[in-house]
């Protein structure tokens, strides 16, 4: 069968010419600017046939190149074979960005075009920015893959369902009185929302439109001194749901008339939005306002800091995703022992068993990355039937999992040993662990932000002569995404904007290092930050390590851990074994235990 690929791309060329246009640029994205994206919006996976969650693919006349970041070179390398399309290397030294590539390429009087409701107002200013100084022009309005596409797949229709308050634990109508507070402080009349897990989180709602995230489709209007209207296909409500919105002052509209009520907004109105949260579609249809005012959406940092009624139900989750770690764990050496024939794909299936039959589970965060030796040196795979390993007794499995439950959100990744390690694997994954225990351990002074603390995960193996290519922890949503702003833990970027780590933030601490055709090593759990002291220098801030599960010590070398790491270990894992231990018995008490076990 030939490849499907090029037709597509050749079709885009086809009407590109018909618009008169010279390159187009698709992104990764919706009208949400989601991360993951409703298969209604994957347009740039359709027409390059890459499904990775992060990337740009930019078409000319003559070239086209899919540009993403290293979780994903070899993934893209072998998805984008005989396609036609050339792989371009993100955030690699004397490779240039798509955007410079672009401008670089483009000419006086040339146009490009991007599909107005997958870029932001933000982005659409860079790129306006970059082409004028070539003399080129943007268009917004053309959306071209769309034109193209076939079949396409409709909008999601699952229902909308309530986030019971006992775990949402503050009333919206309290969220949406801090949110106008925060409006009035900015002088703003309106406010309009886009971002979908600030939609969730505000409105104490839930949905499925996007695989393992509890979201759903809508935009958010909010008047700071009258209601709020949810832009929401209506099919997914209840009649008492309705009821229960307008009862806390909000209003439900079609999902297609945001543009009609931004359009009645007049020369009084002064309306905030995050440029870099709302599609140029959707802002070209305000009025004329009085004001336009570009700032970050309060509800962004308002949900980043859990209360405390969220962090004891996080607390508990953590213990019953533990446990169901455990008993998914041993069941699997139990397998392997027996000389069962196992893959990676029934280790997704036996996590997903495990969690599934834990109390108000929901889902999963995020595909299973089961990956075994040289597979773990992808920081992203996924096993699919049609590729993946068979699991040996011998050197190393990465696992990195995640749960969606009504009381929180879970990611981990451990690294298991199936039978006997080299000396390499075990000083590699000795490395990283020497570097989470340094970042778990930190203390830090107000005000710190996540890139002036990288460097502490980073440097044993700086020290070694390797390092990692992705951040080292991501913010965490509450029963909501798995990755959330406004805070990370990544090496600084240049003019980026620093966020400072706030008690009640959730971050995930993952370093890694990723050795290809050989093995990869992460390990990640999720911590809080926490205040830990006042002094003459003022106030300080640590971690406190949220998830429960044992490291395999078989992976590690005990020899290159020092004191204060080792007691650590020790510490971490008898606080998993005193949390987690009522939750199992018998072959899983076990194998806890002695997971447990001081080094």
């Amino acid at each position: 069968m030939s490849h499907p690929i090029p037709a597509r791309v050749a079709a885009l060329r086809e009407a590109m010419v018909k618009h008169g246009v010279a390159a187009c640029l698709v992104p990764t994205a919706d009208p949400h600017l989601s991360e993951y994206l409703p298969a209604h919006w994957q347009a740039r996976e359709w027409l390059s046939g890459f499904t990775g969650s992060a990337g740009i693919l930019l078409v000319t006349a003559s070239e086209a190149g899919l540009w993403t970041d290293s979780r994903y070179f070899s993934q893209a390398e072998q998805q984008l074979a005989g396609s036609g399309i050339a792989l371009m290397k993100q955030r690699i030294a004397h490779a240039p960005e798509h955007l410079t590539w672009l401008q670089q390429h483009m000419h006086q009087g040339e146009v490009v075009a991007v599909a107005g409701d997958s870029v932001s107002v933000a982005t659409q200013r860079q790129i306006e920015r970059l082409l004028e100084a070539a003399g080129a022009k943007l268009r917004v309005d053309l959306d071209l893959p769309g034109s193209i596409w076939p079949e396409r797949p409709a909008l999601p229709k699952a229902p909308v369902v309530e986030h019971p308050l006992a775990y949402a634990g503050t009333p919206r109508a309290d969220k949406f009185e801090k949110l106008r507070n925060a409006l009035r402080k900015q002088h703003a009349t309106h406010h309009l929302v886009s971002s979908l897990d600030d939609i969730a989180w505000l409105t104490n709602l839930r949905g499925s439109d996007v695989e393992c995230n509890p979201v759903f489709l809508a935009h958010l209007l909010v008047e700071t001194e009258g209601q709020a209207t949810l832009f929401v296909d209506r099919a997914k409500l209840s009649d008492s749901l309705v009821g229960a919105l307008a009862a806390d002052g909000i209003r439900v509209a079609s999902y297609t008339t945001l543009g009609s009520a931004l359009g009645e907004l007049g020369a009084g109105d002064a309306l905030l939005f995050d440029a870099g949260r709302v599609v140029s579609s959707v802002l070209q249809t305000a009025g004329v306002l009085a004001k336009r005012i570009e700032a970050a959406n309060p509800s962004t940092a308002l949900k980043a800091c859990k209360s405390t009624t969220e962090l004891n139900h996080i607390r508990e989750v953590m213990r019953r995703d533990g446990a169901a770690l455990v008993r998914a764990f041993r069941r699997l050496e139990e397998r392997l022992a027996a000389g069962m024939a196992q893959t990676e794909l029934d280790v997704d299936t036996l996590l997903r068993e495990e969690r599934s039959a834990q109390p108000d589970f929901v889902g999963e965060s995020f595909s299973t990355i089961a990956g075994y030796m040289e597979n773990g040196a992808l920081p992203h795979y996924r096993a699919t039937p049609e590729s993946h390993n068979t699991l040996q007794r011998h050197g190393l499995l990465l696992v990195d999992s995640g749960g969606q439950y009504l009381g929180g959100t879970t990611d981990i990744t451990r690294v298991l040993a199936l039978g006997p390690t080299t000396a390499e694997q075990r000083r590699d994954a000795t490395l990283v662990m020497k570097g989470m225990i340094a970042l778990s351990r930190a203390r830090f002074p107000k005000g710190a932000s996540g890139p002036q603390l990288d460097a502490l995960a980073r440097a044993p193996l700086w020290a070694s002569g390797m390092d990692y290519g992705h951040g080292t922890g991501h913010g965490v949503g509450y029963f909501l995404n798995v990755h959330e702003g406004p805070h990370g833990i990544r090496p600084p970027i240049s003019g980026g904007t620093l966020v400072a780590l706030e008690p009640g933030m959730i971050s995930s601490i993952e370093p890694g290092l990723y050795k290809p055709a050989r093995h990869g090593i992460r390990h990640e759990n999720l911590a809080v930050v926490v205040e830990a002291e006042r002094s003459e220098f003022g106030e300080f801030y640590a971690f406190e390590t949220l998830t429960l599960c044992p490291f395999d010590r078989r992976v590690l070398e005990p020899g290159l851990l020092n004191p204060e790491e080792r007691a650590w270990l020790d510490d971490y894992h008898a606080t998993v074994r005193a949390a987690v231990a009522p939750l199992v018995e018998d072959a899983d008490l076990a194998w806890l235990e002695k997971h447990c076990a001081p080094l």
